[in-house]
């Protein structure tokens, strides 16, 4: 019976579908009319390829590495590094880890060189070429391949590990080709782009996809602003330039996300607004000289906005002022939210980070900041931000001892006034002032928020307080004023402040 009722419903389906698509004939054919290209994509992608595949560059580089004394390493040298996935990795592990029966002698140990492969693209036709910082890292020779095949020694101009981006020249064998930058912001979600390069060390090789996302933040690094495009992006094109169907470099392809180590559709790109501004910086300066403002900043929660009265959340938090930053003489202070700078519209951190950066050492600029729920403008010089890759030491924390009794309990936290004593506990520098934190309900909103015992309370809605009783005194006010959460300035024991929004139902 079940045979019976299921094959008359199977040979009913292309009947069904037949008649469907012959209803719809009209429609998708008025449809393929008016997107004829919509299937098979830009027919302008090989005439892009055609002009600006010779001012692609693969780029070699070669690192001595020191000896470990490791199995396969040793006699003869040491297999060349290929990127994972390379068709010739196999035929090397092969040959060199099983010749001579794999195994080396210890007093054959030897430093050896690596080689690794990238991509890059020619600017300018002295011989300038940009590529990812992270594919010349730490190289001893650095070379550049043309698509011909020459192979030219390259010298590095300079590096910007904050953008993963670094410019090499090199001289001139013959006339070169060279690209143009375009401008990224012009980019549309759905836009064909075209990403040229070396993947898996095959060479010149063309890929197309479309744009995927703009401004994307992937905490890679401080100044996140990628492009994210379908377009297949595999290992060895990093570095690669990613063009529009202009024939202009609308980014420099970076990294991917990938469980596999190849392209899933997931690639990302730097900004050619980023990397033009970088760029002409390495080639004047050698260096990055980006503005300095002298301020930490926070987000500005839905909780913070309203408690700021600050409708709809928008800004960076001003959270702490460098006292020899630019920012302090400006007269900008902690509490306010900046929501301009520059006349560009400032609506997270990030972005007030980047725009920071990519303005003029020196300039003076036009600040306006959200004080008290009033715009206000400030007049600001930017000072020159002084990079470091070394890391900053953590606060260090001391174990708190049997709690003392506390004065007053409010919000969850059990507050008490600064005393020699309780400085000493906690290792409060004298500089801060306030009220301190000796303990924390495990239940309430202030432990979700990761107040913690040793933090200090600096103001509360903007004010100063100087007792535990002076907090009480306040949330009680702005609980009889309706208001559902209170904004703490809050301080930890070496004086870096944040604010904290509490909820006060």
């Amino acid at each position: 019976m079940t045979v019976a009722i299921d094959a008359p419903r199977r040979r009913l389906r292309p009947l069904v579908a037949a008649a469907c698509l012959t209803a719809s004939l009209g429609a998708a054919t008025l449809l393929a009319s008016a997107f004829p290209a919509a299937a098979r994509g830009p027919d302008g992608i090989a005439d892009v390829a055609e002009k600006v595949i010779d001012a692609v560059v693969n780029i070699s580089t070669t690192q001595t590495v020191e000896a470990k004394g490791g199995p396969g390493e040793g006699r003869g040298g040491a297999a060349p590094q290929l990127p994972p996935g390379s068709p010739f990795e196999e035929f090397f592990d092969d040959f060199f880890k099983n010749r001579r029966g794999g195994g080396p002698r210890s007093g054959d140990m030897q430093p050896h060189k690596t080689n690794s492969l990238g991509s890059g693209f020619i600017i300018d036709t002295s011989g300038i070429v940009v590529t990812n910082n992270h594919v010349i890292a730490d190289a001893d020779e650095i070379n550049v391949i043309l698509n011909d095949g020459t192979k030219i020694k390259a010298d590095l101009v300079g590096v910007d590990k904050k953008t993963d981006l670094a410019v090499l020249k090199f001289k001139p064998p013959r006339q070169l080709t060279a690209v143009k930058f375009g401008d990224s912001d012009k980019l549309r979600l759905g836009e064909w782009v075209i990403a040229i390069g070396n993947p898996f060390s095959l060479g010149g090789t063309v890929t197309a996809g479309i744009v995927s996302a703009r401004n994307r933040d992937i905490s890679n690094g401080p100044y996140d602003n990628y492009i994210q495009t379908d377009a297949a992006i595999n290992r060895g094109n990093s570095g690669g330039p990613l063009f529009n169907l202009d024939g202009e470099v609308i980014g420099v392809n970076t990294l991917i996300i990938s469980p596999t180590g190849g392209s899933i559709g997931i690639g990302f790109a730097v900004p050619s607004k980023t990397v033009a501004g970088v760029v002409d910086q390495l080639q004047k300066f050698g260096e990055l000289r980006r503005g300095w403002l002298g301020v930490r900043i926070q987000q500005v929660t839905d909780e913070i906005a309203e408690s700021l009265n600050i409708k709809p959340a928008r800004g960076a938090l001003i959270a702490g002022i460098d006292e020899k930053g630019p920012a302090k003489p400006a007269g900008i202070e902690p509490g306010d939210v900046v929501v301009k700078f520059d006349g560009k519209d400032i609506k997270e951190p990030k972005d007030l980070s980047r725009v920071v950066a990519d303005t003029a050492v020196g300039k003076e600029v036009d600040v306006v900041v959200i004080r008290k729920g009033e715009e206000q403008t400030k007049r600001v010089t930017l000072g020159r931000l002084e990079d470091t890759d070394k890391p900053q030491p953590a606060s260090a924390k001391s174990t708190p001892e049997p709690e003392k009794p506390v004065t007053q309990k409010v919000l969850g936290l059990d507050l008490a006034n600064l005393s020699k004593d309780l400085r000493g506990r906690y290792k409060i520098k004298d500089s801060v002032k306030g009220v301190v934190v000796t303990g924390v309900d495990n239940a309430s909103d202030a432990a979700d928020k990761r107040l913690s015992a040793g933090d200090v309370i600096v103001e509360v809605a903007q004010e100063a307080v100087a007792s535990s009783a002076d907090i009480k005194k306040r949330v009680e006010q702005l609980k009889k004023d309706g208001k559902k959460s209170v904004l703490l300035l809050v301080s930890n024991a070496d004086g870096e402040l944040r604010f904290v929004a509490l909820s006060v139902q």
